[in-house]
């Protein structure tokens, strides 16, 4: 993380600036999509989102951790640990573990409610158990903790123009409306976990089941039947990212950049997929470097726009954050 971007925050203890690094770290090596987003981002606010990010990813990884030797057993001994350090973290006591500090120093700076953490953590107990969902219903409950609290967690981070409980139900669409494309851009590599997040229900109503897609991933085979229920998850995601999208003129103009790109990049995934022929039991879709970049420089210029903005009309300054940063970000 750059200095900068600490210095704007107001973070100056050392430790906590190397918490905070760590999180940047797990950002840009497993998000590249939102990291460059974040990069949007006022400086000052970035380190914010690295933390809710990293922290995230690192209780991901836990749970995914089927490359090394560790049993399910001791992945949710591992789990449980970092969840009682959360618990403790969040309520002002020690933690020995980096990302825990930075989380935890990021919700006492935005006072981010304490139970979007709690059931995020009951959505990564439930990776540990749960192989499929019968319908979209019961995955819409799993995906609240696992994604639409995400968003808002962001919310405080990135601020509003109007009141938080209108924008709300906005930012936890977009954080279903990225789950939902992850797990179809990813549904080769879930299988592979012993995993389907695509209803079984939606599956279904196009003949799909799991032995077709475990033919389909081993042969490298394609099938009508599976072209169509993937055809149809993306249409149900397409609807997501329409209720999420009235809540993007929501958010502070400074952040709006931000949250737009990540809209667009995510959404451009979708029509990576769908130019692919919905092959993503077979490899993973990648949005092309040159739309990735169209994204990123029409953001860039809107963000110029939004801090000249800022300039003339200083937005208020969180509780317990620095002055928001509007200079070019780097």
């Amino acid at each position: 993380m750059t200095g900068r971007e600490l210095d704007a925050a107001g973070i100056t203890d050392p430790d906590l600036r190397a918490a905070y690094a760590r999180c940047r770290h797990l950002n840009a090596r497993h998000g590249r999509t939102y990291f460059l987003a974040t990069r949007l981002l006022p400086a000052g606010r970035r380190p914010a989102v690295h933390a809710l990010y990293g922290f995230a990813r690192w209780a991901d990884d836990i749970v995914d951790d089927t490359g090394s030797a560790a049993t399910p057993a001791e992945r949710a001994a591992a789990l449980s640990r970092l969840d009682r350090l959360l618990r403790r973290a969040l309520t002002g006591g020690p933690a020995d573990e980096p990302v825990v500090v930075a989380l935890a120093d990021t919700a006492a700076r935005y006072a981010i409610e304490p139970a979007h953490f709690t059931d995020f953590m009951a959505s990564m107990r439930a990776d540990l158990t749960v192989t499929d969902y019968a319908t979209y219903a019961d995955l819409r409950t799993y995906m609240h903790g696992s994604a639409a609290v995400i968003g808002l967690q962001m919310l405080p981070v990135l601020g509003t123009v109007t009141a938080r409980a209108l924008a709300a139900p906005h930012a936890a669409a977009l954080g279903v409306a990225f789950q939902l494309t992850n797990f179809l851009r990813d549904v080769g590599e879930d299988l592979d976990r012993g995993r389907i997040y695509l209803p079984a229900d939606l599956l279904a109503a196009h003949a799909v089941h799991r032995d077709l897609l475990l033919w389909s991933r081993r042969t490298g085979r394609h099938d009508a039947r599976i072209t169509e229920a993937l055809r149809a998850a993306e249409d149900l995601t397409r609807g997501v990212y329409r209720e999420a999208e009235p809540g993007l003129a929501m958010l502070d103009p400074v952040a709006r950049p931000c949250i737009r790109a990540a809209f667009l990049l995510y959404r451009n995934i979708l029509d990576t997929i769908a130019d692919d022929g919905y092959a993503v039991l077979h490899h993973r879709a990648v949005v092309p470097r040159r739309r990735r970049a169209a994204v990123a420089a029409d953001g860039l210029v809107r963000v110029l726009a939004a801090r000249l903005g800022a300039r003339r009309t200083p937005a208020p300054v969180p509780r317990g954050t620095a002055a928001l940063d509007v200079r070019e970000p780097r």
